[in-house]
């Protein structure tokens, strides 16, 4: 009897062992390849999980990751059984790019990642981390080396949509989904940025020059059609003067015939007139103290002035 119980004691402990060790508790966001006698059984869930102990083994992935180690990035790599489904930021180190017009650039990129079927992830390649960062790596040297150095700078989204691309593409053989591919850093030499640095500033004085002197001609232009429409108010205002005094002048004329009536000669009256003119002028011929000569016509017509002006007088009296 003793014998017996001892037995199914042991019995039944060993078959407690034996569902203690089949229990696997899965984390959430983790998922384990099981592999029963060396070929894929299944992938365990979230959760809690029964597997046949000594039988069913978890396959392990081999993960590529990098350690500060003496002020440097060293990778370093591990082999896991539980495999993390969340997004998972790679930043692999910078690497030296050639552009396209042969200038040496340091490229520090990022790429982020998620385990959609951990099945793939860990049959389809040996080490889908290392294979991420280096298809990461070819494809970026690939697309910068079509480019030249300025177009770069301003080209880095199109570079990161076209590595998404790239690595979609691979990411679903490898059961991976690749979110963003993203460039931190350009690093240039450093006489490759004192060039770009005079190019800019020369670049800037150029603007500078242009708009000043697109200035100074949009003044020029302002200041002679100010002074055109200046010129035209004056010659149409010296035009109208002239047409009054001439208007003026005609009537005084017609004034001077119907005074003198039939014994007047229109061109004695004219020269009166033009003698008038003269001695409005007199006064201010000579204020700087100048010499001033005058033509003979002058004293002829000045003469026409008494004679007619005697004559009009007559006229009245009679």
């Amino acid at each position: 009897m003793d014998a017996m119980f001892i037995i199914a004691l042991i019995f039944t402990l060993l078959i407690l062992a034996l569902i203690i060790k089949g229990l696997m508790i899965v984390q959430q966001s983790e998922a384990v390849v099981i592999e029963r006698l060396g070929s894929y059984q299944k992938t365990l869930s979230p959760g809690i999980n029964w597997i046949i102990p000594f039988v069913d083994k978890p396959r392990s992935i081999k993960v590529r990751r990098y350690q500060a180690i003496g002020g440097e990035n060293i990778p370093v790599v591990q082999e896991e059984t539980r495999i993390d489904r969340r997004e998972t930021v790679l930043d692999f180190p910078g690497q030296s790019v050639i552009t396209a017009d042969n200038v040496s650039v340091t490229v520090n990129g990022a790429l982020y990642f998620q385990v959609i079927d951990p099945e793939r992830a860990v049959y389809q390649t040996e080490n889908l981390i290392q294979a991420i960062e280096i298809l990461a790596k070819t494809s970026l040297r690939s697309e910068v080396g079509k480019m030249e150095l300025d177009k770069l700078f301003e080209s880095r989204q199109e570079i990161n949509d076209k590595l998404q691309i790239v690595m979609d593409e691979a990411g679903n053989k490898w059961g991976v989904k690749v979110t963003r591919v993203e460039i931190q850093d350009i690093n240039i030499p450093a006489e490759v940025e004192d060039a770009m640095r005079k190019q800019m500033a020369a670049e800037r004085e150029r603007r500078a020059l242009v708009l000043r002197a697109s200035g100074e001609r949009e003044a020029a232009i302002a200041k002679a059609e100010g002074e055109k429409r200046s010129n035209i108010l004056v010659a149409e205002g010296e035009k109208e003067a002239a047409i009054l005094m001439a208007e003026g002048q005609r009537q005084a004329i017609d004034k001077v015939l119907a005074a003198g009536g039939d014994r007047l000669d229109p061109q004695l009256v004219v020269g009166y007139l033009l003698g008038l003119e003269y001695l409005k002028t007199l006064p201010d011929i000579g204020k700087e103290g100048d010499r001033i000569f005058l033509p003979y016509e002058a004293s002829s017509v000045l003469g026409a002035v008494g004679s007619l002006e005697a004559l009009l007088k007559g006229n009245g009296k009679g």
